[in-house]
């Protein structure tokens, strides 16, 4: 947030307000703040190419049709994909990796709110520059939607949104008490957030196709030009977070603040 300065002149209090592009500018001038977000962007460019292309070749290089075979696919390639990436930007920018998982730090207090949107500036900047590096690598026709989010047959829109609130809600809250502790994280805690991620998967494809990540989402969109429920895609997930973080703090924190 913008912080004040207090100036007294002849018995008076002048508050100046520190402008959103400096505290922007003071933000970058921390070679670890630029590195955090490389990794960031580098690490969400590559979940898209490895998550949104495993859905888009599955199901235009090879035309397949969501059976259990290619969910189960579909669900490991993600999780994997994710749960890897999280790990190797972990103890460089914290291995957010998803905007909603920022919103969680940045409500829990755990990243301040110019950090925490130039995070997710980051994070769908990377996102679609995986989009269109995946859209080079496949093959012309086969690209589809580019393996971008959306509803089910016969899931309503309510539906919809209450699956990415849940979904998302598991997944931030497994993330916030493990790999977004105070203490360094141990093996399990990525195993955890590596099987609720599966789980999820497994879960909610059939439903939304399992965003649970607004720059997922975003990417391909931004690529392809396919915007439909592109909110619910954003709401759903930053609605779980938020919970996550709410409930994270009141009952499950140790930390005292």
């Amino acid at each position: 947030m913008a912080k004040t300065e207090a100036l007294h002149d002849r018995g008076m209090v002048v508050v100046k307000l520190r402008s959103p592009a400096t505290t922007v500018k003071q933000e970058l001038a921390s070679a670890e703040a630029r590195r955090a977000l490389t990794g960031e962007f580098l690490g969400m460019l590559l979940f898209v190419i490895f998550g949104a292309g495993t859905v888009a070749l599955t199901g235009g290089l090879l035309a397949e049709r969501l059976d259990s075979a290619r969910l189960l696919v579909i669900a490991m390639a993600n999780a994997l994909a994710f749960t890897l990436l999280v790990a190797a930007t972990l103890p460089i920018s914290g291995g957010h990796l998803n905007p909603a998982v920022t919103f969680a730090a940045m409500i829990a207090r755990r990243m301040s709110l110019t950090k925490g949107v130039l995070y997710m500036i980051a994070q769908c900047g990377g996102a679609v520059a995986g989009g269109l590096l995946l859209m080079l690598m496949i093959p012309s026709g086969a690209t589809g939607n580019l393996g971008g989010h959306g509803l089910g047959l016969r899931v309503t829109m309510g539906g919809g949104l209450l699956t990415e609130i849940v979904v998302t809600f598991m997944l931030v809250s497994a993330m916030l008490a493990t790999t977004m502790g105070t203490s360094r994280p141990v093996a399990a805690g990525m195993v955890a957030v590596g099987v609720t991620c599966l789980l999820a998967q497994l879960f909610a494809v059939p439903l939304t196709g399992a965003s649970m990540n607004p720059a997922r989402s975003f990417g391909p969109a931004f690529v392809t030009g396919a915007w439909k429920d592109q909110w619910l895609f954003w709401v759903g997930p930053l609605a779980g977070a938020a919970l996550a973080a709410c409930v994270h703090e009141l009952f499950m924190s140790h930390d005292k603040r």
